[in-house]
């Protein structure tokens, strides 16, 4: 029996990927926006990113068109109001370690956080 990676199943199934890495805002807040839009169809979605009021909605939204874009060039004849949300998530990305000054000659160190976003679309079967 021949195991398949889950890249393998995927490109079996239709799935196509977009992904957009290093963006800064911390994944927690990003999450927030991604799970507003998972198992959604792609044109409802889109709609759904341009009314939220998030600073990270358009970069989602950017994410996903990608995704959008992908898969009708990967396939022609693809049908994109057939197009759902198969999966999205939202992965930590590095940080960036800085330091803030503080009272009395001390420091305060912060973190600033990157995240990486996601999306993978399929064609829902008919």
């Amino acid at each position: 029996m021949e195991h398949q990676t889950k890249a393998q199943q995927d490109k079996a199934a239709g799935v196509t990927k977009a992904e957009a890495r290093y963006i800064r805002s911390s994944a927690q807040k990003a999450r927030l926006v991604v799970d507003l839009i998972r198992g959604k169809k792609a044109g409802a979605a889109l709609t759904t990113l341009r009314t939220t009021n998030k600073r990270i909605a358009p970069t989602v939204e950017k994410v996903l068109q990608s995704a959008i874009a992908n898969a009708t060039n990967k396939n022609e004849d693809l049908d994109v109001d057939r197009l759902i949300v198969s999966e999205a998530y939202v992965n930590e990305g590095p940080r960036m370690k800085r330091v803030r000054p503080a009272p009395m000659g001390r420091a305060y160190r912060y973190q600033r956080r990157m995240a990486h976003i996601v999306i993978k679309v399929a064609e829902k079967e008919a």
